[in-house]
């Protein structure tokens, strides 16, 4: 299983990939929304990790973009950001999100959000 990390934080990819790694999954990561959605058009993500607040393209029109793609749709997706408002928690819903993190996170808290996702999407323990 491979999962994409977008952040335009350096040190929370980092971090982030630290804690998905070291549980035996594959990483990538990209800087904003768009440069994820090119990583995603290379193929083989199955599951993204995105921040809210990013320059030229945020998780919301991440996920809206991801999600209007049928050949894209499915693949799940858990915002961590430090977005305490809950209107913006309502947004990433309405988008498209399969769970919401608030920042700062844990290593356990994060592995089991994206075990949880994709045991409801794909049906397995990943």
């Amino acid at each position: 299983m491979k999962v994409l990390i977008v952040d335009d934080c350096r040190t929370t990819r980092k971090l982030l990939s630290f804690y998905i790694k070291s549980k035996g999954f594959d990483v990538a990561t990209a800087e904003n929304g768009l440069d994820a959605m090119s990583k995603v058009a290379q193929g083989d993500i199955n599951m993204i990790i995105t921040d809210l607040n990013m320059p030229f393209m945020d998780g919301i029109e991440l996920i809206k973009t991801l999600k209007a793609d049928p050949s894209r749709a499915h693949i799940p997706v858990l915002m961590v950001t430090t977005e305490k408002d809950a209107e913006e928690k309502k947004r990433a819903y309405a988008a498209g999100v399969n769970g919401f993190m608030m920042k700062p996170v844990s290593s356990d808290d994060v592995v089991k959000n994206v075990r949880n996702i994709m045991k409801n999407i794909f049906g397995e323990e990943a």
